[in-house]
């Protein structure tokens, strides 16, 4: 929710701990050395037709109903 305007919230490995961060635009977190594990889109684009501008609806629907934690741990243990 705290990023202002277009970009993506992801799910890194960065020195081997979890973290969650935030880019703006296209920017990504493979530039700092971090591992993305999973990412959601936040441009408006990825959530108005079904929630118009509630992101936070959009983002507790994705975290409930659309994270796939198989997907994730696979990613884990690709970099593992």
């Amino acid at each position: 929710m705290g990023r202002f305007g277009s970009g993506y919230a992801w799910l890194v490995l960065d020195g081997g701990k979890a973290q969650i961060l935030t880019t703006p635009n296209a920017e990504t977190p493979l530039t700092t050395g971090a591992l993305p594990l999973l990412t959601v889109d936040v441009w408006e684009h990825a959530y108005y037709l079904d929630h118009r501008n509630r992101r936070d609806v959009f983002l507790e629907v994705f975290c409930q109903r659309l994270i796939s934690w198989d997907f994730v741990a696979g990613n884990l243990k690709r970099v593992g």
